[in-house]
């Protein structure tokens, strides 16, 4: 009896381990059959219609292999509508032919990311992309998603997490153009108010064309808050209007450096740096990253390169005063 038992337990075992190992090849063979069909991006590319120009973009820029590589990378697809607005923006631009290659390079190297970023990756921030401005720096993207999602403003998603071989695309509405210092505060809500201060019609100075010149220029951000604690520390003051034009103009001065684009790595403890009115600040890093003004306010640097294609932003939590 018990050698009998044993004889139909081995023989359980056998037809188990057999059903088992030949469920286990199969899965295995599945997988392997899905990643030779999955391809990668320029070839999903290719098979897209809708994205037949951004192909020949790439082509004409030559920058199908590296999109070919290993990756991962996250490509953000214009359609063939959003590349046809873009050759109707300029006169002089009636076919891909008609751009200058290095311009053409930079502008698709903007919608490329190092890494696989899904759509549920996304948050309000600001991303590397692989175009590369100032000093060789990786120039920011910002992405938004409270609200609806957009990216550089204005550039809205059409589907998202197209999976390829090499990475993940998403189609987007828009050509996306490398941002300057001025379009990077103009596309950040976080922002308005130093814009409008930029903007006051009563200045004599043209902040706008004065930022948007090549620089490189570096420049210390004061966020919404930062400028309404600048307000309610004077009574007087309701609105940025209430502000002497000539302060107003004093202050924003002292927030850019003309000098170059200074990234926070090459920011030093106790390093002086001239700022446009001609008045310095100092770097303080011996408790995190702060400036000492030249009426000794103490003030953080919350967020640090912002890279735009003229210039670097740093984000600070008060408004500097010379």
């Amino acid at each position: 009896m018990k050698i009998k038992n044993l004889t139909k337990t081995i023989l359980f075992l056998s037809l188990f381990l057999s059903v088992t190992f030949f469920t286990s090849c199969s899965d295995d063979e599945n997988q392997e059959v899905e990643q030779e069909e999955q391809i990668d991006i320029v070839q999903t590319a290719i098979n897209s219609p809708d994205l037949s120009i951004l192909v020949a973009a790439l082509q004409r820029a030559e920058l199908v292999s590296a999109l070919q590589g290993e990756g991962p990378f996250t490509v953000f697809a214009p359609t063939n509508t959003a590349f046809q607005a873009l050759l109707d923006s300029n006169a002089s631009w009636n076919s891909l032919e008609d751009i200058p290659v290095a311009t053409l390079k930079s502008v698709l190297l903007f919608h490329v990311l190092s890494g696989k970023v899904m759509a549920s990756d996304l948050s309000d921030t600001f991303v590397n992309t692989l175009a590369t401005g100032p000093g060789d720096n990786s120039l920011s993207l910002q992405v938004e998603v409270t609200g609806g999602v957009e990216f550089n403003g204005d550039a809205k998603p059409i589907s998202t997490d197209i999976m390829a071989s090499n990475g993940v695309i998403h189609v987007i509405d828009k050509v996306m153009l490398p941002a300057n210092i001025v379009t990077l505060a103009l596309n950040n809500a976080g922002f308005s108010t130093l814009v409008a201060a930029l903007t006051d019609n009563r200045h004599t100075t043209d902040f706008v064309t004065l930022l948007q010149a090549d620089g490189p220029y570096t420049v210390f951000a004061p966020t919404n808050d930062a400028f309404q604690a600048l307000l309610d520390s004077n009574s007087s003051w309701n609105s940025l209007g209430d502000i002497p034009i000539a302060t107003l103009d004093a202050v924003l001065k002292y927030h850019v450096f003309a000098g170059g684009n200074v990234q926070s790595s090459e920011l030093a403890d106790n390093q002086v740096i001239t700022m446009f009115d001609g008045n310095d600040i100092t770097v303080d890093l011996s408790n995190g990253a702060k400036i000492e003004t030249s009426s000794s306010q103490s003030v953080t640097i919350s967020l640090t390169d912002v890279q735009g294609a003229n210039g670097v932003i740093h984000v600070v939590d008060s408004v500097l005063l010379p």
